[in-house]
């Protein structure tokens, strides 16, 4: 099994269900299983306390099942208090051990964060002295923010059905106001928008209502203009009741008379604006206020929600080493991208790339080295392609990188480029070189499927060992061979 694969595994496992037991249940069966572990638990932390709680356990001696941890006690509370993960590889040495279990001999205890917030404890026991290795630990690690997700997302959904049955009262009182108002409206939303913040300012994500669009920015405005921007500033609600009377207003659309602005606020982070805009002047008012922010408090939950389903979703194709895409990712890429240069008549390449004898490396200057000169590489690799390109990590010390809209000279370009660029670097605790060896197919010339391409890249690799390392190599091109031996 490859070593994402549990994450992967995991990230499913936290979108299954918002049953919060259920998940953390499954999270400790995988990580059971796929670590070859005896015992393996999740502790919540609580903070008033200052304890550390089981909430779900498997393999513990009967008796601990409720045992609660002070802080100050044991690996687990070691591990919340420091923020990092903590290993004991022969608990019969360190002072700090609580027995949970009469068969464990190492233990391993990696905080669950939120944010920058310790929420509980993850839990690995082995009946193994030194069970866990770098590799192990560093894996464990990233696999923790999945039960770190499952906690959140429960939070989340939660909060999310709470406020929804502030809605269902909210809504009840807006029927029985409305059965005895006029048939006039005395509240009136021509437009509501959605606009949520980036890097560059805030983005217009959605929009539903009758007026017509003021601006060409194509959706984006900046974050300090406009009653948006004041109430960004200041985290609180404001209404423009005659915009036209207002010497700062920012027009967004052409048939605004009125606006109203409210921040869109979820634990404590600011994630935009929802704006309601009226055709007539005065439509807000003051009482207005309590029950559009709670409407707010509903959008902000669920788009916090969303974000966060979608970074399980990308867990599952991010190498836990490096970062960067992992073999998962480039197996779904490379076959949107011939199907891209297909469409588009345009070209594509595949680069192969493999860090010349890096198992002596390791034999050398040990793992954790060999680990940073891998993360090295991908740094660099990442900062040298443009922002349309894709890095992954293909497996051990191999590359692969998919280059969009290319032909073969600037492909070859690009992985001598990289080369070059490897072979110069001076990697910190390594007093020798650092060279790569590359294989590069490029479609349509060396291939026009996903095998074809990956073969000749390959095959190419291949060649560039053989001759002596350090070099980058075209592939052959395996199809046009094929068709010209069936003529």
């Amino acid at each position: 099994m490859q070593k994402i694969a549990i994450l992967y595994d995991a990230s499913q496992a936290v979108l299954s269900t918002f049953d919060l037991d259920e998940v953390l249940r499954q999270i400790l069966v995988i990580a059971r299983d796929y670590f070859h572990l005896q015992n393996v638990a999740i502790l919540l932390l609580d903070k008033d306390k200052k304890e550390l709680a089981p909430r779900c356990q498997i393999g513990w001696d009967a008796g601990h099942e409720c045992t609660r941890l002070p802080l100050d006690q044991g690996i687990t509370g070691a591990a919340a208090r420091q923020k990092r993960p903590i290993y004991a590889p022969d608990v019969s040495r360190d002072p700090q051990y609580v027995s949970s279990a009469q068969s464990t001999r190492s233990e391993l205890a990696i905080p669950l964060m939120v944010r920058d917030e310790v929420v509980g404890v993850l839990d690995c026991q082995s009946a193994n002295i030194d069970h866990f290795d770098n590799e192990k630990i560093d894996l464990l690690t990233l696999f923790s923010t999945q039960a770190s997700m499952a906690l959140q997302n429960a939070r989340l959904y939660s909060l999310e059905r709470q406020r929804a049955r502030h809605m269902e009262v909210i809504n009840a009182i807006a029927r029985e106001t409305t059965a005895v108002l006029d048939q006039e409206q005395t509240f009136q939303v021509g437009h509501v928008s959605v606009l949520l913040r980036d890097d560059d300012g805030l983005l217009l994500r959605a929009s539903q209502g009758r007026f017509t669009a003021s601006t060409s920015s194509g959706g984006r405005i900046p974050v300090t203009s406009g009653l948006w921007g004041r109430a960004l500033a200041l985290g609180k609600t404001l209404i423009e009741n005659d915009v036209r009377a207002c010497a700062e207003y920012v027009g967004f659309y052409q048939d605004t008379q009125s606006r109203m602005c409210i921040p869109l606020v979820s634990f404590g982070q600011s994630l935009g604006v929802l704006m309601l805009e009226s055709e007539r002047a005065a439509s807000f008012q003051e009482g207005d206020v309590e029950s559009m922010e709670a409407v707010a408090d509903i959008c902000a939950t669920a788009i916090q929600n969303a974000h966060y389903v979608e970074r399980v979703k990308q867990l599952a194709y991010l190498d836990g080493l490096t970062g960067i895409f992992n073999r998962r990712y480039f197996e779904m890429r490379v076959v949107e991208e011939i199907d891209r240069a297909r469409r588009f008549n345009s070209g594509m390449a595949v680069l192969m790339i493999d860090i010349d004898q890096f198992k002596r490396l390791n034999d050398d200057f040990g793992h954790l080295l060999g680990d940073e000169v891998l993360r090295q590489v991908s740094s660099m690799f990442h900062g040298q392609v443009r922002k349309i390109d894709v890095v992954c990590r293909y497996g051990g010390e191999e590359f692969a990188i998919l280059l969009s809209q290319t032909n073969p000279q600037h492909a070859l370009g690009v992985a001598e480029k990289l080369r070059r660029l490897v072979e110069t670097w001076q990697f910190p605790g390594v007093p020798q070189s650092v060279t790569i060896s590359a294989g590069v197919a490029t479609f349509p010339d060396h291939g026009t499927g996903r095998d074809e391409l990956v073969k000749s890249a390959d095959a190419g690799l291949y060649a560039a060992k053989q001759g002596g390392r350090n070099r980058v190599l075209l592939g052959p091109t395996f199809f046009k061979a094929a068709a010209q031996g069936q003529d």
